[in-house]
């Protein structure tokens, strides 16, 4: 092959061609398929006879009623056989999936309380209230003391002050 790209009438023409040859070959197809019915219709069930007494037309009959049974146990036969292919075939794709393995979809960040989560899990029915600080490690606070003797304690004098703010309204 050369290294010169394909115009774009002959690429059209080509497919043409193939789609030309594709329509002849399906018709050939469909043409085979009918002929193969008529030649298996004619060889399992042949014209009936309809001339003759009452006892000859009971014979034919029969020996239809015969052709539909053994046709009708061929089509389950076939029936049970496509099914049982089409579960294998089922059956080779999973494992081919489980052996190629899924590709697990990149998970977003959801924000959800304890509780959220919890009712989501169990379902609506459970309605549970977590307390997460039940467990929790008790720890005593520590006050430190500040000497208030340098800074002055204004609630200590709380009272003399009051008498002064009488001395002020009074006068």
């Amino acid at each position: 092959m050369s290294d010169k790209k394909m115009s774009s009438s002959r690429k059209h023409h080509l497919k043409s061609v193939m789609l030309q040859i594709a329509a002849k070959m399906i018709a050939q197809e469909t043409k085979d398929i009918a002929d193969a019915k008529v030649v298996y219709i004619s060889e399992n069930s042949p014209a009936p006879s309809l001339s003759g007494d009452q006892a000859a037309l009971m014979e034919t009959c029969k020996k239809l009623a015969a052709i539909i049974d053994r046709a009708d146990e061929e089509r389950y036969d076939l029936e049970s056989k496509v099914g049982k292919a089409n579960k294998e075939i089922e059956d080779l794709r999973i494992k081919v999936v489980d052996l190629a393995g899924v590709k697990k979809p990149a998970l977003k960040r959801v924000r959800m309380s304890a509780d959220a989560m919890l009712k989501a899990l169990l379902g609506s029915k459970h309605t549970v209230n977590m307390d997460l600080r039940a467990n929790l490690k008790q720890v005593k606070k520590e006050v430190k003391e500040e000497p208030t003797e340098a800074a002055g304690d204004w609630r200590k004098n709380i009272e003399d002050k009051a008498d002064r703010k009488k001395m002020f309204e009074t006068s």
